[in-house]
């Protein structure tokens, strides 16, 4: 069962880089964005690593409070309650 949570933190988290991708390159190019509620959403359905190298590697919404601060501490919580559910 813990492999399937895997795959799918994986799986969430590619997604989560890939559309903040999109996201920069939409804003780049001037057309029309993915709303900042869907992104922070996609962080707090498991994609918050996703999101936070893709801060890092596209350099998009670092200035962004809820994203320089939200998504770390999403990050963080995300990461307590996997280690609290594997040390059980």
């Amino acid at each position: 069962m813990e492999k399937e949570y895997v795959l799918i933190y994986m799986a969430v988290n590619i997604f989560a880089l890939l559309v903040m991708g999109y996201d920069k390159r939409m804003a780049i190019k001037g057309n029309s964005r993915i709303s900042e509620r869907f992104l922070i959403s996609i962080s707090v359905f498991g994609g918050a690593l996703g999101t936070l190298l893709s801060m890092k590697a596209f350099r998009h919404k670092t200035l962004k409070p809820k994203f320089r601060i939200g998504v770390p501490v999403i990050l963080t919580v995300q990461m307590l309650i996997c280690f609290l559910y594997l040390s059980r």
